[in-house]
């Protein structure tokens, strides 16, 4: 047996870490179905003043499967969602489960270009958005798609507060040619038939960038869901029927999987707030009184830095975890020192249906003495973790190298893409792409990554994507895109460009332009013009020198 193998991580586990036991549910609507039994008048969703009860979701989501049967979805075809974090989207989700088929879960802040490579590729036939995003974008994209079916809604249903920090853009702009998302799921008070999806099927392709720069697909099964949901629900102690605000966007395997499907597992109240806004979240805090919370680093400084936040805040919460964005020591210390609570680390990636590493919910991590880098947990029960070199070969501990995982939140591949799975998942081990470490005791590190990926503020963004952006610009002769430190992001994307002869654009022009192409999270915020951009002999644009000088 190897060191890995010998889990040394298991004598750090606490109480409700042992106790925990792998779910006798293989599916989220196994879970969601025996809430509905269990706590059928309880409040599922909170939205703003709205509400919507455990028995209402499960008759609307019946409406919505419906529909979608009619319109000819079926088993196995996919759905995408397009939405910002509002009650639909929830119902959209177990709707397109009911009906036997998976979702797509895509950024509302998609452009049209990402929007239609990721239709294409998860050859989505329906898809749900909002009536902004229909007017804005899908309609232009869904023509040259395989999508039939098109759903729309407006954020400002099932709420009457119009809070106008987050909702004051949002107005009423229905195409009466696209079909309602709520009054389709009205229509019906027929409760649909049983789908039969086992822990194998297909729950969600949710996209990740990969090696080649490409948005893929990974295929995140029931099981995988369901596992992971239950692990952090049973694994951590999380009171029964409890509040979970979802700080992240639904949309994220984070949100999707540690927000939507642990709260059905909990029986609990999911609380949504359309999208993040500090102010926003607040107020929220305190309505709703939630006992757990998972979002990036970025959100819990952004909420600290508020003039109006106290203690109070947060006297609700039994957990605080963070997640997707490095979390430095001084942000947890500090804030313990002001509202009392210590934010726990966790690890994971869409491959692994979020968390695969937790820092336990009774413990606190360490931090390691040579690098002041804080331990992202040890693995969750039923993961396997290695530290590998560069030939494949396990290191010894307190060594840096890949991390790899292994378990049943791991996917078993790529749609559509078996070169790719081959790649990144030899014999069902996921690696990582990201370098690290695990001393004696099974505590895991960080310390950087494999890959070019940029992480910033959780969000992964690809170099490749932005510069093939930079170089559909006239002036753009070279373009070379690299992550730069960020004291609020984690990382924040900068790009060097050199330009055609006679030319000479403002690189605030530079930085307009992509920013009208890509998602907000992706485009550069700086952007440094060279005269050239070092290169290797063969002519191989160096990033890693240009990173080098940030």
């Amino acid at each position: 047996m190897s060191r890995y193998e010998s889990k040394p991580w298991l004598a750090r586990y606490d109480e409700p870490m042992r106790a925990w036991r792998a779910p006798e549910r293989s599916t989220v609507l196994q879970i969601f179905r025996a809430a509905v039994e269990e706590v059928p008048d309880s409040t599922a969703i909170a939205y703003f003043d709205g509400r919507l009860s455990y028995r209402e979701v499960d008759r609307l989501s019946d409406g919505i499967a419906a529909h979608l049967k009619s319109q000819g979805f079926g088993r196995g075809d996919r759905l995408a969602i397009v939405l910002q974090n509002i009650p639909q989207f929830v119902l959209a989700l177990l709707g397109a489960w009911k009906a036997g088929g998976a979702v797509v879960p895509v950024n509302p802040m998609y452009r049209e270009r990402e929007l239609a490579h990721v239709l294409a590729d998860s050859g989505a036939v329906a898809l749900v958005c909002s009536e902004r995003s229909w007017r804005q974008t899908v309609s232009a994209v869904v023509p040259g798609s395989g999508v039939r079916t098109v759903l729309t809604t407006c954020e400002l249903d099932l709420q009457t507060r119009d809070d106008e920090r987050v909702l004051g853009r949002v107005e009423r702009c229905r195409d009466e040619a696209v079909p309602d998302l709520l009054e389709v799921a009205r229509s019906t008070t027929d409760p649909v038939e049983d789908p039969g999806l086992t822990g194998d099927d297909l729950a969600l392709i949710s996209y990740t960038s990969g090696t080649s720069g490409v948005p893929k697909g990974a295929t995140n099964t029931q099981a995988n869901l369901a596992v992971n949901a239950a692990g952090l629900g049973g694994g951590t102690a999380l009171p029964a029927h409890g509040t979970i605000f979802a700080l992240a966007p639904l949309f994220h395997i984070t949100g999707m999987v540690c927000q939507v499907v642990t709260a059905m597992d909990l029986g609990g109240t999911l609380a949504l707030a359309y999208r993040f806004e500090p102010g926003v979240v607040l107020d929220a805090l305190l309505e709703h009184r939630p006992a757990y919370m998972v979002g990036p680093s970025t959100a819990y400084m952004a909420l600290s830095a508020r003039p109006d936040v106290t203690r109070d805040h947060f006297a609700s919460f039994a957990l605080l975890y963070s997640g997707g964005a490095p979390l430095p020591p001084a942000v947890v210390e500090g804030f313990r020192e002001r509202f009392g609570h210590y934010i726990r680390n966790g690890y994971g990636l869409t491959e692994t249906s979020a968390g695969c590493v937790v820092v336990p919910s009774t413990l606190e991590a360490p931090i390691d003495p040579a690098t002041g880098t804080m331990s992202i947990g040890v693995p969750i029960p039923g993961a396997t973790v290695w530290i590998l070199g560069e030939d494949g070969g396990e290191l010894p501990f307190g060594e840096a190298g890949e991390i790899a995982v292994q378990g049943p939140m791991v996917v078993p591949g790529y749609w559509n893409r078996p070169e790719e799975t081959d790649a990144a998942l030899p014999g069902g081990r996921l690696l990582t792409g990201d370098i690290g470490f695990m001393d004696a005791d099974g505590w895991v590190y960080v310390v950087d990554r494999k890959k070019d990926m940029i992480n910033a503020s959780g969000f992964k963004v690809w170099p490749r994507e932005v510069e093939d952006v930079l170089y559909t610009h006239p002036a753009v002769r070279e373009a070379a895109v690299v992550g730069v430190p960020d004291t609020y992001r984690g990382e924040t994307v900068k790009a060097y460009v050199s330009l055609r002869p006679g030319t000479d654009p403002d690189p605030q022009e530079l930085l307009a332009y992509c920013k009208e192409r890509m998602a907000a999270y992706k485009y550069p915020r700086e952007i440094e013009v060279l005269d050239e951009l070092p290169k290797t002999v063969s002519g191989k644009i160096l990033r890693r020198e240009l990173r080098s000088q940030n």
